[in-house]
């Protein structure tokens, strides 16, 4: 697995355009790479020009790549937790980019980085509980953004500054920090469909399915755009932890809605 240097270099630049900014030096065949912005470390190789490897220490961050690379079979570096192959450079940029993201999105990287925000911010007063409160908000965003890439989990629409950070559960119903800054708490959603989730107009199914209440007429259907069928592609499992609770007690069910 020794790499020509045309393939070396080609790696390194994938790893420093896509958030691994500092590079750790090489382990056998491996290039090493850490990032200044997430916890994540990568283990970048390649087979000959036509496959390039990629092992992650971060087993949450390797099981949430879905469709990004094919599963490594090959032997993986000491100290990773999983591994993808791709078949080229491009490929590589995505799936490093995606990596990226997930790593600083996942559940707990939220929760740490709030943790140590407001550790030194007074909680006393209303006034000083809404500050703390806010910076979770953005910060939930934030994950949210990456971790649906900075598109409507529901319509596609990808311009950020429309997006709507959405909670599954709502924060203030939340029982713990955890659960309130849970990427899986959260779908990304255009306007529209932000406020017909938050409102119980429409709901989610655990495939994905958007369902639509009855309490919703056809031409307020029609002018929202929720007469076809819709779908949330991209849940996760930690979805289907939350999906429940909104179809109980947001959704405005009809006798023919699934709770």
């Amino acid at each position: 697995m020794t790499l020509a240097p045309l393939t070396q270099t080609r790696i390194e630049k994938a790893a420093t355009d896509n958030g691994f900014d500092r590079a750790l030096g090489p382990e056998g065949d491996w290039l090493v790479f850490a990032s200044t912005q997430c916890p994540l470390r990568v283990w970048l190789g390649a087979f000959g020009d036509a496959v390039l490897l990629a092992a992650f220490s971060q087993h949450n961050v390797s099981r949430a790549l879905g469709d990004y690379g094919t599963p490594m079979v090959a032997p993986m570096p000491k100290g990773a937790a999983g591994g993808r192959t791709v078949p080229d450079v491009p490929a590589l940029h995505r799936l490093l980019r995606r990596a990226f993201q997930l790593s600083r999105a996942l559940p707990n990287e939220l929760l740490q980085t709030f943790e140590k925000q407001v550790a030194a911010l007074p909680k006393s007063t209303e006034a000083e509980r809404l500050v703390v409160q806010r910076v979770g908000q953005d910060l939930f965003r934030r994950g949210l953004l990456d971790f649906w890439e900075g598109r409507c989990a529901v319509t596609g629409l990808a311009v950020p500054a429309l997006l709507r950070a959405s909670h599954i559960k709502p924060w203030a119903d939340c029982e713990a920090d955890a659960e309130r800054l849970d990427v899986y708490n959260g779908l990304l959603l255009a306007p529209h469909v932000d406020a017909a989730f938050d409102h119980g107009f429409i709901t989610v199914q655990d495939d994905g399915e958007v369902v639509v209440s009855a309490a919703l007429d056809e031409g307020a259907r029609g002018l929202l755009g929720l007469e076809r069928p819709l779908r949330v592609r991209g849940l996760a499992e930690g979805h289907r932890s939350y999906l429940p609770w909104h179809r109980r007690r947001v959704f405005k069910a009809d006798q023919s809605a699934e709770s």
